[in-house]
């Protein structure tokens, strides 16, 4: 391996050539900015100015013409696109950073028609001869003259009106010259900004997905909408470019003055315009050896390379990519896989085909400073995006209603990834806790939604921002994981491989997936209870799951759609009737018994029938999407058998058993007592996953009573359960010099540490406040990278303004992501109000705060008991400036409201989120279904506090005080 700026040979001087000729264009636009915007202003066909808010317009709901239609009509396809874009890393006069450029589409008609709509958002659009593009016929094709042209802001099209019609089976080239910002909004070509050696640099990088390829260059910005790229960037000789393809040799020029580079790019494959991406940058990298496989490269900041914060991605890539190849059954489609590292980034990574984009903190392990938390991220992560490499990018689907199989997909198979990247790390249990426990609290709600909208559902930017939620990702993982798991993973993988072959370079709808999975199924003679299809409709095409409940004294089951709060009403119709083919695996006694079929709401296995001696354990390591509710017999039994030999239950059963115990008494279904019986035998339990899940479930008991007086004994309760845990740490990390062997014991010790300190348990705090006085005095950090996050929090929270100004310093100057995170979250862990404020006020300031942690620290702060009501009250203060100013590129503002608002259980604090809803009606953004969840949470947790508080501050006392 080796380290440098690579750049490759020539192969072919064609697009070279070509480009060349796009530099006059770039040219003129650079020079004639401001007139040109001037006079754009002022034309009846005049393009928005990308520095100002456009108008707010209304589409009509019933649209009359084809512009005012949010999808493209079908007289088009493209075939190939050249653009030359010229991003200009020093701001002008007036401020502004811009760019500048030309593209040509070439197209084919398909159907006879005088009118051209392509997308175009936020560019300001050269004139030709008085119109905003101009168009010609190839292969001797005459094209029609322009009649009008203008930009339809709605709707995001550059609208093409023609004297006469273009032919069906023709070709055309249209042309378009145009400016726009290099904003740092986090969206389309876009400016990230950091320091290094006390200097600001600049990098012009893109996120495009979902639909922000139009923010670039005029684009038919629809996935189906698949053609091939030839990309040249202009940019200083010192910097780099990067793009989907590779390189050409760059060649020097000169253009208005400056001394230049010109690098251009061999063609992409056939691909969706969301899959885009280039790069200029003063990034270097490490990378293997060109003409040996695949050219894999790592680029970075150059002291973050130098400091081999890239090594484990390079490490781990190869051997995830080959994982993949042998998964598929399928070569990698490209040549080279470049992974770059941004200091902004709004997503965690994105998948663009040939040159994936990532944050820092998901792609950069320092193993001196990042904790085995952070190079797991890593891992999941880079897995997650190779995995898009075909599943995704060579097949894609046809629009982004199924957006679900394509996130879900590779949400699940990033988890067999990392685990081949890192065997020993169990990473196919740990999907359990970081994707499906967390996913059922959403899918819980009667505001939920199906996994597969219809395509006329899901049409507007907005509409699409909503899909990228928790459903989309996490649940997708879970009924592929199931789906998988009663057709086998091989037989899975089979179903791929042909899928893939068969639709490689276009797109599908999920139905085709179904079609070849069955004829896998069909091929290895597996019996199922209906055809793939039938089974997983009504997991995609209905929201929700169910709840299995089995009477282990006459073996009836039953199945019913399970909702947190039992009271709300689901007003989503479903052609299923809120049933679902399920399949029930069971354990008895702890040996596994054979796999049922509940395919109706009742039925009867005699072999669930119990003997008085026999215990039975339904859904075995929580492959099925479904919770479990058993007769009070079992329950009893089982809690017996927790608090004997907890270890004769699988341990992922163990967690689940308090998972569904917790949320089966959030429903009313069990009592809460029950709940917190399941919490009993962790006095003699160590593995991670079943304290995980007490802690997560614990987590809104404390949302829920914090400011109320079940606080203390609750508090109480807690410190004893945990007490044996932390000395079991103590002692195996040989008092705390030492980190635990196990991946998940040493996430467990964090456990341990976090819920000591923070129920007072003796020694803890005089730990972590010790490690960090030390650091403080000596400014050289011995504090242990897994213990980090929860010794800086644990510290802050009790320490004053000194602590607090000393971490501010440390993440303000740390050059390592990760440990800016873990100082960006312990920040919001102090208990003084004034300091709260003002770490709100920063997030005002991405000179404090950048853009795509502000949501984060906002709802790091509202986590806090003390800064909750402090982030809620800002929040509606600054509503207008964050919608405005940050845009939905950069804010999820979904995330943002879940975040603040989970303390929520009064009627003050309900009315209060009606009043926000009304006042901010239009302008909720990708919060509108978010903030409808929230309002149903809150009733819920209303109805929850006033069921329960009495007979919890009852059981905590008792339990408390008992030895």
């Amino acid at each position: 391996m080796g380290k440098g700026v690579y750049i490759s040979k020539a192969v072919a001087v064609t697009c070279v050539v070509a480009a060349i000729g796009a530099t006059a264009t770039i040219i003129a636009l650079s020079v004639v900015y401001a007139q040109e915007r001037s006079k754009n202003e002022l034309s009846p066909s005049a393009t928005a100015d990308p520095t100002t808010p456009l108008p707010t317009i209304t589409t009509p709901s019933t649209p009359k013409e084809p512009w005012q239609h949010y999808r493209l009509p079908d007289w088009i396809v493209p075939i190939s696109y050249n653009v030359t874009l010229w991003p200009q890393l020093e701001p002008g006069k007036d401020g502004l950073y811009i760019f500048t450029g030309n593209s040509s589409v070439i197209f084919r008609c398909i159907k006879e028609t005088d009118l051209i709509l392509i997308h175009s958002n936020m560019l300001n659009l050269t004139l030709f001869d008085g119109h905003l593009a101009k168009l010609r016929g190839l292969n001797g094709t005459t094209a029609p003259s322009m009649k009008e042209t203008w930009l339809e802001f709605p709707t995001q099209y550059l609208v093409v009106r023609l004297t006469g019609k273009l032919q069906a089976g023709s070709t055309y080239e249209l042309h378009t010259g145009f400016v726009g910002e290099l904003a740092d909004d986090l969206g389309g070509f876009y400016r990230s900004e950091y320091e290094e050696d006390g200097k600001k640099r600049v990098v012009a990088t893109t996120q495009m997905q979902p639909t922000d390829a139009r923010k670039a260059f005029p684009c038919f910005d629809e996935p189906a909408m698949k053609a091939v790229f030839h990309m040249t960037l202009i940019h200083p000789r010192e910097m780099v470019a990067l793009s989907n393809a590779m390189n050409y040799e760059p060649i020097n020029i000169t253009m208005a003055g400056q001394d230049l580079m010109q690098t251009s790019f061999e063609p992409t494959e056939k691909m969706s315009t969301y899959l885009l991406a280039f790069v200029v940058c003063d990034f270097t990298y490490i990378g293997t050896e060109p003409g040996v496989g695949v050219l894999i490269r790592i680029w970075a900041r150059r002291k973050a390379i130098e400091e081999d914060q890239g090594d484990y991605a390079l490490e781990k890539t190869g051997l995830v990519l080959a994982f993949f190849e042998k998964y598929y059954n399928s070569p990698y489609p490209l040549t080279k896989s470049d992974q770059i590292a941004l200091p902004d980034f709004s997503a965690g990574a994105m998948e663009n085909w040939g040159l994936i984009t990532y944050r820092e903190t998901a792609l950069l392990y320092n193993s001196a400073v990042s904790s085995n938390g952070d190079k797991e991220w890593v891992a999941r992560v880079i897995s997650h995006e190779l995995a898009h490499m075909w599943f995704g990018n060579l097949v894609t689907t046809r629009w982004w209603n199924d957006l679900w199989l394509n996130e879900g997909f590779a949400t699940y198979v990033s988890y067999l990834g990392a685990n081949q990247a890192e065997p020993l790390w169990d990473m196919q249990d740990l999907i359990v806790l970081n994707e499906i426990v967390g996913v059922m609290a959403v899918d819980a709600l009667a505001s939920s939604h199906p996994l597969s909208s219809k395509e006329e559902d899901v049409l507007t930017p907005e509409h699409i921002g909503e899909l990228f939620d928790s459903i989309t990702y996490s649940k997708g993982a879970a009924v592929l994981r199931m789906l998988s798991e009663f057709i086998t993973e091989a037989v899975f993988s089979r179903g791929l491989h042909t899928y893939l072959e068969e639709f490689k370079y276009s797109n599908t709808v999920y139905t085709d997936l179904w079609k070849h999975l069955q004829m896998a199924v069909d091929e290895a003679g597996i019996s199922l209870p209906g055809t793939v299809e039938v089974i997983m409709n009504r997991w995609i095409l209905q929201m929700g799951f169910p709840v299995v409940t089995i009477d282990t004294q006459s073996g009836k089951i039953t199945q019913k759609h399970f909702l947190l709060d039992p009271e709300s009403v689901v007003d989503r119709p479903s052609e299923f009737n809120y049933e679902w083919f399920v399949p029930v695996t069971w354990m008895k006694t702890g040996g596994e018994e054979n796999q049922h079929w509940l395919l109706k709401k009742e039925d009867t296995n005699p072999a669930m029938a119990l003997g008085p001696d026999d215990w039975l354990v339904a859904n075995i390591n929580m492959t099925g999407f479904y919770r479990v509710n058993y007769d009070m017999r079992n329950w009893e039994r089982l809690l017996a058998k927790l608090s004997s030999q907890h270890q004769d239950i699988p341990v992922i059963n163990r967690a689940q058993l308090i998972g569904d115990a917790f949320n089966l008494a959030r429903a009313k279904m069990v009592s809460t007592t029950l709940a917190l019986r399941t919490t009993k035998f962790l006095l003699k339990e160590i593995e991670y996953m079943p304290w995980e899940t007490a802690s997560r479930n614990l987590d809104y008991f404390y949302l829920m009573f914090d400011r109320s007086e079940v606080y203390g004994p609750m508090q109480a309760y807690i410190k004893k359960q945990v007490t044996p845990l932390f000395m079991y740490f103590k002692d195996v990390t040989s008092n705390w010099t030492r980190i635990p062997d196990k991946h998940t014991d040493q996430y467990n010790q964090v456990n341990a540490i976090a819920m000591a300190c923070s129920t007072k348990v003796e020694g803890c705090q005089e730990l972590t406040t010790g490690w960090f006085s030390q650091w403080m005095k000596n400014t050289s950090n011995s504090i242990s990278s897994n213990l980090k996050s929860v010794v800086y929090c644990s510290a802050i929270a009790a320490g004053d303004v000194e602590e607090w100004d000393f971490a501010w310093s440390m993440y303000k100057n740390a050059t390592i992501a990760a440990e800016a995170d873990k100082l960006m979250y312990a920040l919001s862990c102090t208990r003084q109000t004034w300091l709260l404020n003002r770490y709100l006020q920063y997030c005002l300031d991405p000179e404090k705060i950048r853009k795509q942690d502000a949501t984060y620290v906002i709802s790091y702060i509202a986590g806090n008991p003390v800064g909750q009501s402090l982030a809620w009250d800002w929040i509606r203060s600054n509503w207008d400036y964050l919608v405005n100013d940050y845009g939905s590129g950069s804010f999820s503002f979904g995330r943002l409201i879940d975040g603040v608002t989970k303390r929520f259980s009064t009627e003050f604090e309900y009315k209060q989120l009606l009043q926000f809803k009304e006042d901010n009606a239009g302008q909720l953004g990708s919060a509108t279904t978010a903030l409808e969840q929230v309002l149903e949470r809150t009733k819920a947790n209303m109805d929850w506090v006033t069921a329960n508080k009495k007979q919890v501050l009852d059981w905590f006392i008792l339990e408390a005080s008992s030895d």
